[in-house]
């Protein structure tokens, strides 16, 4: 439909910003569970009307519009040469050509994921940054195994980030395992990387944070990082080679924070493996074979506060296991077969509940009441479930929601009446309740928190747009498939929403 929800991403999208020019991949921001990238700062021109930009400022843009003049910024300030490579690099003008100019710089930081045209012959210039280079980022490069080999020169690198790097196998790993200071390794989407190869990895022993994210070849791998037993962070989601006999070497990262294993072959009694990680507050468990029984192992984990059961197997049938995760602050159920009966054993437990997900779950209005004493609960996802206008009768006691999402419900005007009183709320989603006319729109206009806001597949018009008025802080409007066009939305936002960037129909 012309305005699908927007709630629901491609379960294939990355979290990496695009920078425009990938030729492998496109990837679209979305709210995840556990996200990082690699983050530099570079000057921002971007000025305020009567701000003076400072002489550095003026400088760097400068060198940067005439870069072919330059043959080496060696003799530089370490700082000044990293903000021109930076700026460079934010304006798609860096080349294998002006990438000469700094050799020997001394750089700390290279953000080069996702540029075009990254191959062997940058890496000569890179490794000459020396015992100075802190953290490189060559995702998505043509980089192969033998570029990789130049690295060896870099023996205080940090961070390094190899995701969708196609050409690089385990002799490249080979090339990188004498960087023991590494804390930080990424290989997202390698499909060369063998469990023989994660031998090679042994060596990293202050690795903190491991992605192997769509790795198919790992399976029988993770035996050699058992020892790595500074590993705060491991994402092997999306592996689905991963077994529970993968399990039972994990038992051994005693400092293990945070653990991604979705879509995966892992069922209950993998899980168990897990029980001695008391560390662990992070658990993405989504779509794995796993059941309500898997809350026994999980209740003995004191520290977990975020778990993901998205699309797993969960049923009523023994939910009320969930009492015992009385930590929980983010609990993710969507795409299960649970009814209200379910939420029954929410009601008084899990009172620091901060997030919780039941898309596309058999909850009804009645369900709600159990979450009537949540009073911590900032975010709600009801999306294509049973609730309808009396159910959001029970939220109006949750004075601290910030996020609600109700796409896909047989909600009417009469219902959203009841969320009116949430004043805290910055997100809201009700798209595909066709029933909604203009007058919602005068029941939300209170709520001048708002930030993003989606209607879409209503009877919206655009006389009912005079209601948002009040909205000062919108920055996201979306409604598609509604009786409104582009050039009232322009309209308002040039007279009363000057925060309005993003808004459908454009």
């Amino acid at each position: 439909m012309g305005g699908a929800c927007s709630r629901k991403p491609e379960r294939d999208s990355e979290d990496s910003p695009c920078r425009g020019l990938s030729r492998r991949f496109c990837k679209s921001g979305s709210l995840k569970w556990w996200t990082s990238s690699f983050a530099y700062p570079s000057v921002d021109f971007h000025l305020r009307k009567g701000d003076c930009p400072s002489l550095l400022e003026l400088c760097i843009k400068k060198i940067n519009e005439d870069i072919d003049r330059y043959n080496s910024f060696s003799m530089l300030p370490r700082d000044i040469s990293q903000q021109i490579f930076n700026k460079l690099v934010c304006s798609q003008r860096l080349t294998s050509v002006s990438l000469e100019a700094f050799r020997d710089c001394a750089l700390q930081d290279l953000d080069l994921g996702e540029y075009a045209g990254v191959n062997d012959s940058w890496m000569d210039v890179i490794s000459s940054q020396g015992s100075s280079l802190l953290s490189v980022d060559l995702s998505g490069s043509d980089v192969t195994d033998f570029g990789l080999s130049y690295l060896k020169y870099c023996e205080n690198l940090l961070s390094l980030n190899l995701n969708y790097c196609d050409q690089i196998s385990d002799h490249g790993l080979e090339c990188i395992s004498g960087l023991s200071n590494l804390t930080s390794l990424s290989l997202r989407r390698n499909d060369s990387i063998s469990a023989q190869g994660m031998s090679i990895l042994s060596g990293l022993v202050n690795l903190v944070k491991l992605d192997l994210e769509r790795c198919p070849g790992i399976h029988g791998g993770l035996v050699h990082i058992q020892g790595l037993t500074k590993l705060q962070s491991l994402n092997i989601k999306w592996c689905n080679c991963i077994t529970d006999s993968d399990m039972k070497p994990l038992s051994e990262l005693v400092c293990l924070e945070s653990l991604e294993i979705s879509c995966s072959k892992v069922t209950n009694f993998g899980i168990s493996f897990l029980k001695g990680l008391q560390k662990l507050s992070l658990l993405n468990l989504e779509g794995c074979l796993v059941t309500a029984a898997c809350l026994d192992s999980l209740a003995d984990l004191p520290l977990l506060s975020n778990l993901n059961l998205n699309r797993c197997n969960i049923t009523d049938d023994g939910c009320e296991k969930f009492s015992r995760l009385e930590n929980l602050k983010v609990l993710n159920l969507g795409f299960n077969d649970i009814t209200d009966a379910c939420l029954a054993h929410l009601k008084a437990v899990l009172t620091k509940l901060e997030s919780l997900n039941l898309d596309s779950c058999r909850i009804g209005d009645e369900g709600l009441i159990n979450l009537a004493g949540h009073r911590q609960l900032k975010c709600l996802v009801l999306s294509d479930t049973e609730v309808g206008d009396t159910g959001l009768h029970h939220l109006s006691e949750f004075k601290n929601l910030r996020s609600l999402e109700i796409c896909g419900g047989g909600l009417t005007d009469a219902g959203v009446k009841n969320i009116r009183a949430l004043s805290c709320l910055m997100c809201l989603n009700l798209s595909q309740n066709c029933n909604l006319t203009d007058k919602s729109l005068e029941s939300i206009s209170g709520l001048t928190r708002l930030i993003s806001l989606n209607v879409s597949n209503s009877r919206i018009t655009n006389s009912g747009l005079q209601h948002l008025r009040t909205l000062k802080n919108l920055r996201s409007l979306t409604l598609e498939s509604c009786k409104v066009t582009a050039y009232d939305i322009k309209k308002l936002r040039s007279t009363h929403l000057p925060n309005l960037v993003s808004f459908r129909p454009e």
